[in-house]
C-alpha cells in the first residue's frame, strides 16, 4: 500500500516551483491562476525571492502549497494514492491532491489561514522549540509543570523529537528544564508564533467559518488527519478536524504508525526542498521504503 505525504512550514526553500513552470504547460496555468486568486505574484517570490522573504507565513504557505499540489497534479497517472497525509499546512496540500478539495477553494483556504495565523501571532509574543533525545512524556511532563505560561507539545515529528509550543517566556522555561532533564538539544525556533496551540485560537475562529462554507467531498483515499492520526473520508469529519487542528498538535509520529500498522509499504513525499518527512521516517525506521515524486 503506498501513502504519499505532503510537508509543511518550513520545507521551502529558494527557486521553489521554478523548474516545474519552465517544464510543464499544466504547472505553469496552475502558478498562474495562482497569483490572480492570491492578488499578487507569489511566483516571483517562489522563483526569485530570498530566503527570508520565503519565511514570511503569508508567504510560506501559499507557496509550500503550491509545490506540493502542482506536483502532484503533473505527475497525472503516476500520482496513484492508497492513503495520503499532510504535516500541518500540508494536510491541505493532501486534501486537494486526493480530490476532497478543489486546487482553488485550498489555496484560498490556506491564504486564509496564514493571515489569520499572521494575525494571531501578532497578538501574543510567543515562539515554539525543537526538542531532542527525550521521551514524549517526559516533555509532556516538563511543559505542564510550567506555571502562569502556555507551553505545550506541539508537534510529535518522530520518536525523540518534538516540538514545543507557547508564550516566550513559558518556551524558554520549558527549554532550561528540558536541557536538565537530558534533551540532546532544545533550542529555540525562529518562528512568529506558537503553532498549534491555544495561542492560535483566534485564528482558529476566524477561519471555522470559512472551513464550514467550503465544498469538501469524499476523497479518492482516506487522508489520516493530524489530530488524532487517524484515516478519514466523511467529509463533515474531516472538516471539524480541519478546525480543531490549528489549536492542535500535530501527531505525525502516531500518524506514520498508524499507517505502517494499517499496511502501508512505501511512502512517498511530494514537494519540499530537503526531504523532511523523510527524514522524520527514518528516525522512526530506517529502512522503511521512501522516496520523492
Amino acid at each position: 500500500m503506498k501513502a504519499y505525504i505532503f510537508p509543511g512550514q518550513g520545507s521551502q526553500f529558494e527557486g521553489m516551483g521554478k523548474d516545474l513552470y519552465e517544464n510543464s504547460f499544466l504547472a505553469r496555468e496552475l502558478f498562474t491562476e495562482a497569483n490572480h486568486i492570491l492578488g499578487y505574484g507569489i511566483t516571483d517570490i517562489m522563483f526569485e525571492g530570498s530566503a527570508e522573504a520565503l519565511k514570511q507565513t503569508k508567504i510560506t504557505q501559499p507557496a509550500i502549497f503550491l509545490h506540493s499540489v502542482i506536483k502532484a497534479k503533473i505527475a497525472g497517472n503516476d500520482f496513484q494514492p492508497d492513503v495520503v497525509a499532510g504535516h500541518s499546512l500540508g494536510e491541505f496540500s493532501a486534501l486537494v491532491a486526493s480530490s476532497a478539495l478543489t486546487f482553488q477553494d485550498g489555496l484560498r483556504l490556506v491564504q486564509q489561514r496564514a493571515l489569520a495565523m499572521q494575525k494571531a501571532c501578532e497578538m501574543v509574543e510567543s515562539t515554539m522549540a525543537a526538542i531532542v533525545g527525550l521521551d514524549d512524556e517526559v516533555v509532556e511532563k516538563i511543559c505542564a509543570e510550567i506555571e502562569n505560561e502556555i507551553v505545550i507539545a506541539a508537534n510529535y515529528n518522530c520518536p525523540g523529537q518534538l516540538v514545543i509550543s507557547g508564550t516566550v517566556n513559558g518556551v524558554h522555561q520549558a527549554v532550561e528544564r528540558l536541557k536538565v532533564a537530558g534533551a540532546r538539544m532544545a533550542v529555540v525556533l525562529p518562528v512568529g508564533g506558537a503553532f498549534h496551540s491555544p495561542l492560535m485560537q483566534p485564528a482558529q475562529e476566524e477561519l471555522q467559518a470559512a472551513i464550514e462554507n467550503i465544498n469538501i467531498i469524499q476523497p479518492i483515499c482516506a487522508i489520516y488527519q493530524n489530530v488524532n492520526a487517524l484515516p478519514q473520508t466523511n467529509p463533515s469529519v474531516i472538516k471539524k478536524n480541519l478546525i480543531a487542528q490549528l489549536t492542535a498538535p500535530v501527531r505525525w509520529t502516531q500518524t506514520m504508525k498508524n499507517m505502517i500498522a494499517d499496511g502501508v509499504t512505501q511512502f512517498i513525499e511530494v514537494g519540499g526542498g530537503g526531504k523532511v518527512l523523510l527524514g522524520m521516517l527514518k528516525r522512526l525506521d530506517k529502512s522503511f521504503p521512501a522516496s520523492m515524486l
